[in-house]
């Protein structure tokens, strides 16, 4: 990361700087929370989060008519998503609920939380929680 902030400095590439930067400080802080310097998968973690915020900030400002900061935000999250872990496609997410909701038993929606504490430690930042706690109510309540 740091090879690629040098070169972002050099080419004077100032979204791409303050998207480095500001993923390097999001990395120190969590460090400092769980007080160990974070692996890889831990990074990744941090980078997915990143990632995340910048789709929400997006999603505000289109709905607020600022077009100008969406573009800002889309421009920073396409940097974040090199760092980031590849998403989960559909079928995947899926597969995991089926596997999350054999595992627990679960049969109801008071089974919810095991059900997407199983899903969520499993993805590791690959999925949106809110998609997967939509599917996961869907399928505990009867649903496909």
């Amino acid at each position: 990361m740091r090879e690629e902030m040098t070169a972002a400095l050099k080419a004077s590439d100032r979204v791409r700087l303050g998207a480095l930067r500001m993923l390097q400080t999001a990395i120190v802080n969590r460090e400092k929370e769980v007080l160990h310097e974070l692996s890889d998968d831990e990074v990744r973690e941090v980078a997915a989060g990143e990632v995340r915020k910048r789709t929400e900030s997006i999603e505000a400002f289109d709905a607020a008519g600022r077009t100008e900061l969406a573009d800002k935000e889309r421009a920073e999250r396409e940097v974040l998503r090199a760092f980031a872990p590849e998403p989960l496609d559909e079928a995947a997410v899926d597969a995991l609920i089926e596997e999350a909701i054999a595992s627990t038993g679960a049969s109801s929606l008071g089974d919810l939380g095991k059900v997407m504490g199983a899903v969520m430690s499993q993805a590791k930042g690959r999925v949106d929680g809110a998609a997967v706690q939509a599917k996961v109510r869907a399928r505990l309540s009867g649903g496909p």
